[in-house]
């Protein structure tokens, strides 16, 4: 009789618990959760991208800088799935432009290939070149650039003039420092930049090596600086999490905005569908290292993160629980399951360019005119994303929140104004 009155016990504990409904607070501490985790794994990646920067500085060699590529590389996995926190929290979105602005006009850091042009009426500083010069002038005032250091990047030359394609900062100037500028158009190939850019004393090459260190060590310094403020933010006490815990349907609605979003505007739309209407390389998200293949297919990730309520640390930790996936399945299972179903769609979308770039097909040749397989390649990420989108407000609507409006992109609104 103990027995069967223990296990009468159990199932009456696990029918409890599965009939517990899930809290929009509940679901908003594990989008912080997420959040935080993944802004510290960003800010650990990048130090041991700092690790490999200053073995490079302190001993220049093929191999070294081989090896603070790789660790470039390495860092842009966890921070790509961050950005579904964009949009919908401005602590996040009026920060980013510090971390992961692009397109960039790369002549303001460095020397760039002659082709490449010089001021402009749109940026008169776009071939400034800080490297070069240890004194600049920049909107009429004169600029001591003796010692290039992260307040001088951070303060004085990202987005200077007031310019946005004024990137000094961030991931993309690191990448620029380490590959270099990319030549071969929709051609075969990446960035080219030698490592004795970097050597000491008659080995430099293309000149101000010691300047060129000192810049990518401040960059890359700040960087890691920039991503712990961000962590700090998420974590217990932190303003970003402090703001959704205020007010719980506020918090979901941010939690969609970003999806939604990211899914539409920002990624099928300015990513992706504008660079192939184009043919342009230039609007390949990490164009000089042709690793957008891994941006696309991170950002997706992050997105779907969000939903199930889950994200896999650079330790190997899960870090999961309730989610809105939970809170959208007690309303309506079928909507959870349709949303379950894009998520994967798109990522299958992203993961067969993954597959097709890291095969040899890099994402700025499928962007070349006339290369119909890289067209449906990256079509049916943007496809998928798009239609994951009708979810997302179809949950929006079935969860009785405020409509919200997600960023728009005229590649997909308004196509004809991509060509005026």
């Amino acid at each position: 009789m103990k027995t069967k009155l223990l296990c009468a016990t159990l199932l009456a504990g696990f029918a409890s618990t599965a009939a517990h409904a899930v809290e929009k607070p509940e679901v908003i501490d594990t989008y912080a959760d997420i959040a935080q985790a993944g802004y510290e794994d960003s800010a650990i990646t990048a130090r041991r991208l700092l690790a490999a920067v200053d073995a490079l500085i302190a001993n220049p060699s093929a191999e070294n800088l081989a090896a603070a590529k790789s660790a470039w590389l390495s860092a842009r996995v966890p921070y790509q799935q961050t950005e579904a926190f964009r949009f919908g929290n401005p602590i996040v979105d009026e920060w980013e432009g510090k971390v992961n602005a692009w397109p960039l006009d790369e002549g303001l850091i460095d020397y760039v290939d002659a082709a490449y042009g010089g001021a402009s009426d749109e940026n008169p500083l776009a071939a400034l070149n800080v490297v070069a010069q240890p004194r600049l002038s920049i909107a009429g005032q004169e600029v001591d650039a003796t010692q290039i250091t992260p307040a001088l990047i951070e303060g004085t030359l990202h987005e200077a003039d007031g310019i946005e394609s004024n990137v000094a900062s961030g991931y993309h100037a690191i990448e620029f420092l380490l590959w270099g500028q990319d030549l071969n158009g929709t051609g075969p190939g990446a960035g080219n930049r030698p490592w004795t850019d970097y050597a000491k004393g008659d080995d430099c090459t293309n000149g101000n090596c010691d300047r060129r260190a000192e810049y990518l060590r401040a960059a890359t310094d700040l960087l890691v600086s920039d991503l712990d403020w961000m962590a700090a933010q998420w974590a217990e006490g932190g303003a970003a999490r402090a703001t959704l815990e205020q007010d719980a349907p506020a918090g979901i609605t941010a939690m969609l905005t970003g999806m939604g979003s990211l899914s539409y505007g920002e990624q099928a739309g300015e990513r992706m569908r504008l660079g192939l209407m184009l043919n342009d390389p230039e609007e390949e998200h990490d164009c000089f290292s042709d690793n957008t293949h891994n941006s696309h297919f991170y950002d997706g990730k992050g997105i779907q993160n969000v939903y199930l309520g889950q994200y896999l640390r650079v330790n190997g930790e899960l870090v999961s629980g309730p989610s809105l996936s939970d809170l959208v399945a007690e309303a309506n299972p079928d909507l959870d399951a349709e949303m379950r179903a894009k998520l994967t769609a798109t990522m299958e979308a992203l993961g067969r360019i993954k597959t097709a770039a890291e095969s040899g097909l890099a994402y700025d040749q499928m962007l070349a005119r006339g290369n119909a397989a890289g067209e449906a390649l990256v079509m049916g990420g943007v496809n998928g994303l798009i239609d994951q989108t009708k979810t997302i407000e179809r949950i929006v609507s079935t969860l009785n929140l405020d409509q919200m409006e997600f960023e728009g992109s005229d590649s997909l609104d308004n196509p004809t104004a991509v060509f005026q």
